[in-house]
């Protein structure tokens, strides 16, 4: 495991905070092992939502099986990055956020039912993760903590945590993978910058992150309940 934390701690808007051991986020569970299952299991994780494509899910396994452990497996649609190749002459910031705002634009159905989950508070504590933790992860926390009214720079800046964690990740996947096997640059990168951006082309096609959740699947009645159990 490479980037599990958690994503409570942070201030919002009306004074409140987000509530701590409530919603993790995570890099693949599937490499839980021995060592880690006392400390999984000590957190009282309910739930785990997968936002990894079924491909994915069917290549690598899922979280192991935990008494009481519900396992959600939930796939946004969206593009597969091998098939948009980064162009090392624009800005590396830019081309993730143009994949958050595609991720956004044809996975909202998948988005939204991810945030369904996470507003349930039966279902808490709650981990998210996908396969490095940091893009379709980073996008349902940083809808979650908005809609929280955490300030967008404290999204961001939750966001690019991922980048240490990512060099341990990305050393990891080299140790696996042949030696002449290329790890495109976008894979592992998460500068703040790109998710300043994202959240700021989101509000400006759909007005707010709040409209474009509603418009996706997610009703009023979720919003209250996930800010009812998420904030103190």
């Amino acid at each position: 495991m490479f980037n599990f934390r958690d994503v409570g701690g942070y201030p919002t808007e009306d004074g409140r905070t987000v509530r701590w051991r409530r919603l993790y986020r995570s890099d693949s569970l599937h490499r839980i092992d021995e060592t880690d299952r006392a400390a999984f299991a000590a957190l009282g994780v309910r739930t785990v939502i997968d936002l990894r494509r079924p491909h994915e899910v069917a290549r690598d396994g899922r979280v192991p099986d935990y008494d009481g452990l519900a396992y959600r497996h939930i796939h946004p649609e969206h593009r597969d990055w091998d098939e948009i190749p980064y162009d090392e002459r624009l800005a590396l910031a830019d081309w993730l956020a143009d994949r958050y705002l595609d991720l956004a634009e044809t996975g909202g159905a998948g988005l939204a039912a991810a945030l369904a989950v996470i507003a349930d508070a039966d279902a808490a504590p709650v981990v998210v993760h996908c396969v490095a933790g940091k893009d379709r992860t980073g996008v349902v926390c940083a809808l979650t903590l908005s809609l929280l009214g955490v300030a967008d720079q404290d999204i961001a800046e939750d966001y690019a945590l991922s980048t240490a964690a990512s060099r341990r990740f990305s050393e990891w996947v080299r140790s696996q993978l042949p030696p002449d096997a290329p790890i495109p640059q976008p894979y592992f990168a998460s500068p703040a910058e790109a998710m300043l951006r994202f959240l700021t082309d989101l509000r400006n096609r759909h007005g707010s992150v709040r409209g474009y959740l509603l418009d996706a699947g997610l009703t009023d009645a979720q919003i209250t309940a996930l800010r009812g159990h998420l904030l103190e």
